[in-house]
């Protein structure tokens, strides 16, 4: 019985389709929402409805003020209880955890990576036993999920870990909110929200929906205790108070409107320990104020317009992460000129393209940015606008900079807490490679601007960095992409689990088959001519999990088969096929090949056999290009798909169907 039926039956002691009536099933589907699937929730609130007018304006009364109804209605209120026993039976840890989890909107997924870092900075976890502050943050994460404190969302097909995201069940986060604003633990700026608050607050979010002014906010608040700033939608200047002097934590992340200058006040919170300004695509240079912030542990530039870090981050020696990189949203308008360009400029032939042309093109588009900066905040934006040209725009020509990765200063061999470094663009020399290779405890690692000159540099550091689990190299076909650029690595970090190449191969590296380790691996226009060497290679992984081929991993003059050899990828779980038009038009699995493969994502038309042969195989995508498929293809594909005994599901998305989850970009080299 589905959850509707089992409310239908309660509200009006029989099944009905309640399709008939448009106005009730809306308001039906928001209750069972909330309700989530919990048999308790449905069956207490239909119980209720069933003595109530069957209207949806009393229905929708109740979708309104489900909290106030859990408060105060004792037909509901066992509801609250029993969830509350829950909540009740929580060690103290996990309760402020998930008390935590109150600063985040309804329905908002939240990132696994962004909940770790912050417990971190909040001193929610601490070393324990060899175990490192974020593992201990990551284990309460998982102890959470497993405790059904929170929705695990499984879209990020490829994570190592599974769940990377979660949500509150809407009854959940009514517990989460009364208890956290019970004892002051979160506060919520929202709209209609009580700003005449008693006590101590530490936890302040801003919703996208509060309008409120300066006075509002500093004259109705006690602000001097404030450990975090969240904010979703709009920034305004005066979000941060010379008051909070204490706070740990500002994440910033998407929101709307911030720019350059907005930045000047956050050098002085000397207790920061997290900041993020992910995907604020108005942010262009971190000011050398950034080395007041002694304590900082995790810097988030992910998406930023920033192409250059300064040098006083080599002051912070408490850092342990640094995420930055090319968000693909805010190059959109001149991607083709950043990829042709070098190309172009380079070529030793007479063009058109000369130095002075780029320089007059880019021009003509910079007025149209300066009377938009103009349109929108005058001076002020001004102001940014020429901070962008003179930091990034002109450098970028002067250097003909790799966009997807930052150039960081000499002396980075100094923040020996590093954990986490990407994305570095190493084109610029050797010496950021020395650096590099002094960072013992580095263990993920995401570079792009390898090249010629300094891939034997590359492979010598790589070789130094005996803890690195996570790493990713990108080049760019202008400077003649990876071939033979990884060749010189003879020892490889044993310990990777996780690998992504980007960039023309040509051929596979002989070190690849000595990663016993390696849990994920994904290519990337490697261009691959060996296509049955390759997979055997592969197939022989022993602990291969997750294999993500995309945009021409491979190249053939004919047409060629992926074949899994019997006994072949014995721990792969997902196989992703994508956008790889020149390399292999099927795919074969013979008998005992993949024998824990639950997932298969492709697109165009591949033939596929041997799916009956997959033992757990529970779901496929097809991914539809825009000519589609033929109506013969999918009757033989799903024939074959139907011999399988699992009743495997057969999925189709549109061509923009991402197998990684949306919010997080494509700069995001590594596992969430």
């Amino acid at each position: 019985m589905d959850a509707l039926d089992l409310f239908t039956k309660k509200v009006f002691k029989e099944a009905i389709n309640l399709n008939k009536y448009p106005a009730l099933i809306e308001e039906a589907n928001n209750i069972l929402k909330k309700c989530n699937g919990l048999p308790l929730a449905i069956v207490t609130i239909g119980g209720y409805l069933a003595k109530q007018p069957k209207t949806s304006l009393e229905w929708r009364k109740l979708n309104e003020h489900i909290s106030a109804e859990l408060e105060s209605n004792p037909e509901l209120g066992i509801i609250k209880t029993i969830l509350m026993k829950s909540y009740d039976g929580l060690p103290y840890h996990l309760k402020a955890c998930f008390l935590y989890l109150s600063i985040f909107p309804e329905d908002y997924n939240i990132s696994r990576r962004r909940l770790v870092h912050r417990w971190n900075a909040e001193g929610y976890s601490s070393e324990i036993r060899g175990k490192s502050a974020g593992e201990i943050a990551d284990r309460y994460f998982m102890e959470l999920n497993e405790r059904s404190m929170v929705l695990p969302l499984k879209k990020l097909i490829g994570s190592r870990k599974g769940i990377s995201f979660c949500k509150l069940h809407d009854l959940m986060r009514e517990i989460s909110i009364s208890k956290a604003a019970e004892e002051n633990h979160v506060f919520r700026m929202e709209e209609g929200c009580n700003l005449n608050t008693q006590g101590t607050i530490r936890h302040l979010a801003i919703s996208s929906n509060w309008e409120g002014d300066r006075s509002e906010f500093e004259g109705m608040l006690d602000l001097t205790h404030v450990r975090s700033l969240t904010v979703f939608g709009k920034w305004k200047p005066f979000y941060i108070s010379n008051h909070m002097r204490l706070l740990r934590v500002l994440d910033l992340e998407g929101t709307l409107g911030l720019m350059d200058h907005h930045l000047e006040p956050i050098w002085k919170l000397l207790h920061l320990k997290y900041l993020s300004l992910r995907t604020c695509k108005d942010i262009f240079r971190l000011s050398e104020s950034l080395g007041s912030l002694k304590q900082l542990q995790t810097l988030n530039v992910t998406g930023t317009g920033i192409l250059k870090l300064p040098q006083a981050i080599t002051q912070l020696r408490n850092l342990q992460c640094i995420h930055a990189g090319k968000s693909k949203h805010f190059y959109s308008s001149y991607d083709n000129f950043v990829e042709y360009a070098p190309k172009l400029i380079c070529n030793d032939k007479p063009c058109l393209w000369t130095p002075s042309l780029i320089l007059f093109c880019c021009s003509i588009w910079s007025l149209k940015l300066w009377k938009d900066a103009s349109d929108i905040e005058g001076d002020s934006n001004r102001r940014d606008m020429c901070t962008f040209f003179c930091c990034v725009l002109f450098p970028f020509l002067a250097r003909l900079a790799d966009p997807t990765g930052v150039v960081v200063p000499r002396g980075l061999r100094k923040l020996k807490a590093l954990h986490t470094l990407g994305v570095v663009n190493i084109a610029q020399g050797k010496g950021i490679l020395r650096d590099i290779r002094m960072l013992s405890r580095l263990h993920k690692l995401a570079v792009t601007g390898i090249n010629r000159k300094n891939c034997q540099e590359f492979c010598s550091t790589l070789a130094h960095l005996s803890c690195l689990e996570s790493l990713s190299v990108r080049a760019w076909k202008e400077t003649g992409g990876l071939q033979g650029c990884l060749d010189g690595l003879s020892s490889p970090p044993k310990n990777i689990q996780s690998l992504k190449l980007c960039g023309d191969l040509g051929v596979l590296p002989d070190w690849v088959a000595h990663l016993q380790n390696l849990v994920k691996l994904k290519l990337v226009g490697t261009i691959l001519t060996d296509l049955d060497g390759t997979v055997q290679v592969l197939g022989k992984l022993p602990n291969l999990a997750i294999l993500r081929l995309t945009y021409d991993s491979f190249k053939a003059e004919e047409p060629r088969c992926f074949t899994c050899r019997q006994e072949a990828f014995p721990s792969l779980t997902v196989l992703e096929l994508r956008y790889d038009d020149h390399g292999m038009t099927s795919v074969e699995f013979e008998g005992g090949a993949a024998p824990k493969l639950e997932l298969i994502v492709f697109d165009g038309w591949l033939s596929f056999s041997g799916l009956p042969s997959l033992p757990c195989l529970k779901e496929v995508v097809n991914v539809i290009r825009k000519y589609g498929c033929s109506n013969v293809w999918t009757e033989d594909f799903r024939a074959e798909l139907a011999r399988n005994r699992n009743q495997t599901v057969l999925k189709k998305k549109d061509l923009f169907y991402k197998s990684f989850y949306d919010s997080e970009s494509d700069s995001d080299f590594f596992d969430k």
